[in-house]
């Protein structure tokens, strides 16, 4: 006998097989015990959810000559020969291939005659969406009102093509994406019945690939046990069969973009594609890498939601930490473009280097994004100190105007200490963090006295930075001028009530460079 693809092999026989969609057997089963059959069902939901397998079921459980309890016995003629798909009373329809007006009066014209066998002649409509305006016309006055003996299970997977006319006439059952639990416990068992071993990561790591679907998970366990046929399938052996990263990759990755480092990218890429793995699917496993930072970034109690292991969620917490929520917004803007972008391209590498390159260079580009990007690039080498300092020409030597003494008092009415501060401020400033000299950008200087530096502000925030690191300032002035002076911050507009007339540093400053005073 040949061999059968296990999503054939293990299909749903009965309502107890189905798994994920708990609610709608329930339901199901419940008429087909108490006979309130409906004349028309509407299943729709996204592929691999068990939608045509829940209406065979449905269609053997009421024509079975002996259920269970809702559920079709698999042992009657009946359920033997809707099994083997030669059944007289359940007729399934592509409406794919099957979508013109003819097709749906052949439907209409054989409704008349009633079932040769059994209670009910099912109509089971695959992919219903695809019928043409036409066909939907020619189905509705059928489907309103047909024969005690019929019932129609429409099947879609794109149910907003359908037409309300069609909808309001059908009970209508959602089925729901399947969690990765409940598909990792079914591809657990069914190995078991296979007598076939593989790692609970392995399997776990198959059924999120599979994106909710139970038939696109058997498949791809099917394809990882082709390639290693014999001894444990293991989680290294899944990703190189499926093309797919391991989340370390992403993370080494998204850690050369936040350091701008295109070169580290560009050979990362290389790196994955000698491997053998598939552009298009690591774009789509980094983009979800990202979406997952920014849940955890956002709020932090999220291992309900992200479908990962302990260890993997461990490392998206660590790299989540040195994230910004901005910044991860945006990069996940580029690369679902390049997602889109990257299924009709010819030329998939360029398109990913080119998007690498706009995460890294910033700058290449001039929308808001980016200039979002860009400031927080250039925070981030401030914070660091690495930054280009301006080299202007010596400019030509000019007899400098005398101090305005009427803003600075008599001449001998400020102290020596104070002297060395106003003439050493521009080398004192570049002692101090660049955070600090950032708020004292807005900073005036003067002498509050006797031994006292007094700062004041236009800015709230720029006060309220300084004031938390007073002794930093002090120490830098020691350092630089060989005196110790006490530093004080007060309200610019207090000082102007006091009316003692401090002298600012500032305008005495004459041999300290232009870009130290407002730097």
């Amino acid at each position: 006998m040949s061999y059968m693809a296990l999503y054939r092999k293990f299909r749903p026989d009965n309502f107890d097989d189905v798994k994920g969609q708990d609610a709608i057997v329930t339901t199901l089963r419940n008429q087909v015990k108490s006979g309130r059959m409906g004349h028309a069902y509407l299943f729709c939901g996204t592929r691999g959810t068990g939608k045509t397998s829940v209406a065979k079921i449905l269609a053997k459980a009421v024509n079975c000559e002996s259920p269970r309890e809702g559920n079709p016995c698999n042992q009657c003629a009946i359920c033997r020969a809707v099994n083997a798909g030669n059944s007289m009373n359940v007729i399934e329809i592509d409406a794919a291939s099957n979508n013109g007006v003819e097709n749906i009066r052949e439907i209409v014209d054989e409704v008349k005659y009633s079932p040769t066998e059994g209670k009910y002649k099912v109509y089971i409509v695959d992919e219903v969406h695809m019928l043409s305006p036409g066909a939907f016309n020619a189905l509705l006055k059928t489907l309103e009102e047909p024969p005690g003996y019929v019932i129609f299970i429409l099947a879609t997977t794109e149910v907003q093509k359908i037409p309300i006319t069609i909808l309001s006439r059908c009970q209508r059952y959602d089925f729901k994406r399947i969690t990765v639990d409940c598909i990792a416990a079914r591809l657990t068992e069914l190995m078991e019945r296979e007598g076939l071993l593989a790692q609970e990561k392995a399997l776990r790591y198959i059924a999120r690939m599979a994106d909710g679907a139970m038939r696109d998970a058997l498949s791809l366990l099917d394809q990882c046990i082709a390639f290693y046929p014999e001894g444990t399938l293991g989680y290294e052996e899944v990703l190189e069969v499926l093309g797919s990263v391991d989340v370390e990759v992403f993370a080494k990755l998204l850690r050369y973009i936040s350091k701008a480092d295109v070169n580290g990218c560009i050979s990362l890429l290389d790196e994955v594609m000698v491997a053998g793995r598939e552009l298009m699917q690591f774009a789509v496993d980094f983009t979800w890498y990202l979406r997952n930072l920014l849940l955890i970034k956002v709020s932090g109690e999220m291992e309900g939601i992200i479908e990962v292991s302990a260890d993997q969620m461990a490392l998206l917490k660590h790299e989540s930490a040195v994230a910004e929520g901005e910044t991860l917004l945006r990069y996940i803007r580029i690369f679902s473009e390049l997602s889109n972008q990257m299924k009709y391209a010819a030329q998939k590498r360029i398109l990913f280097e080119v998007a690498l390159i706009k995460l890294c260079r910033p700058a290449m580009e001039t929308d808001y994004n980016s200039l979002i990007d860009r400031i927080r690039l250039l925070e981030k080498r401030l914070e660091s100190g690495d930054f280009v300092e301006r080299k202007a020409e010596e400019p030509k030597k000019e007899k400098e105007p005398e101090p305005d003494k009427s803003a600075v008092g008599e001449p001998g009415a400020m102290a020596g200490n104070m002297q060395k501060v106003a003439e050493g401020w521009g080398e004192i400033k570049k002692k101090l963090s660049p955070l600090l000299r950032t708020a004292l950008i807005s900073a005036k200087p003067s002498a509050g006295g006797d031994n006292v530096l007094s700062l004041s502000f236009t800015h709230e925030l720029d006060r309220k930075v300084v004031e938390e690191r007073l002794e930093e300032i002090k120490g830098a002035v020691q350092a630089v001028t060989g005196e110790t002076v006490e530093v004080r911050v007060v309200d610019d507009q207090s000082q102007k009530e006091d009316g003692r007339g401090y002298p600012d540093l500032k305008k005495i400053i004459k041999n300290i460079p232009v870009e130290y005073l407002d730097e």
